[in-house]
């Protein structure tokens, strides 16, 4: 699996960024040093102008990429799906057994982070860091029905109807599997959200995980006990 992943390249949609930064030594550090900016400081409080004086180069050259950072944090959060995705059809792939299978998808889609080493120039921890706090942030806008119909959020929604066909593969008579999948993927992290900061309205801590959870959740809801 690592050596597959070594080679792969996360597809984005074209129309989300200006010219691809996977094509320039320039357009990786933009990525690399965005992922670290925004961790450290909130989408609110980044800026091109911020990230141009810490990667040493003209702000212009950023918009050269990227048209705004909005457009910034659905790359990003794209990519972030995108590798996910790969990383649950490898792990999945050689699982006959659908009720397994389903469980390690739910295991892959929700565990804590590692570092991955095939892509060197993006921290995953802290890519995923901003997935759990500024995800929602791309899509909650005025644009996101016109975004939605650009294809902006396949990944993400191919993902889920990935995750949607293997709940009804393990319960064919279960009525929501797409309301199923989507909240496996958004509940786990307003879950990792809840724990870091509102630790009272959450029972995941340092014994219980977010992954325990969710797969508790889903084992009960389609009886796979």
């Amino acid at each position: 699996m690592d050596r597959l992943m070594q080679s792969l390249r996360i597809g984005i949609n074209e129309k989300i960024y200006v010219k691809d930064p996977e094509s320039s030594d320039l357009g990786k550090r933009i990525v690399e040093q965005s992922i670290l900016m925004i961790n450290e400081m909130g989408f609110e409080s980044f800026t091109f102008r911020k990230l141009g004086n810490r990667i040493g180069s003209n702000e212009s050259s950023i918009y050269r990429y990227f048209e705004n950072k909005h457009k910034l944090l659905l790359y990003l959060t794209s990519w972030y799906w995108g590798w996910l995705e790969y990383k649950m059809v490898f792990a999945t792939n050689g699982i006959a057994n659908k009720v397994e299978k389903l469980k390690k998808a739910v295991e892959i889609l929700t565990q804590t982070v590692e570092k991955d080493n095939s892509f060197s120039h993006i921290d995953e921890i802290k890519l995923n860091e901003i997935v759990i706090n500024e995800y929602s942030k791309s899509y909650l806008t005025k644009e996101v029905d016109q975004e939605n119909k650009e294809g902006y959020f396949e990944i993400y929604k191919r993902l889920v109807q990935r995750l949607s066909e293997m709940i009804v593969d393990v319960d064919g008579e279960y009525p929501y599997p797409s309301s199923l999948a989507s909240s496996i993927l958004e509940g786990s992290l307003h879950q990792y959200f809840l724990k870091e900061h509102f630790p009272m309205l959450t029972n995941c801590d340092d014994k219980v995980t977010p992954t325990q959870y969710i797969a508790d959740l889903v084992s009960r809801t389609l009886n796979t006990a």
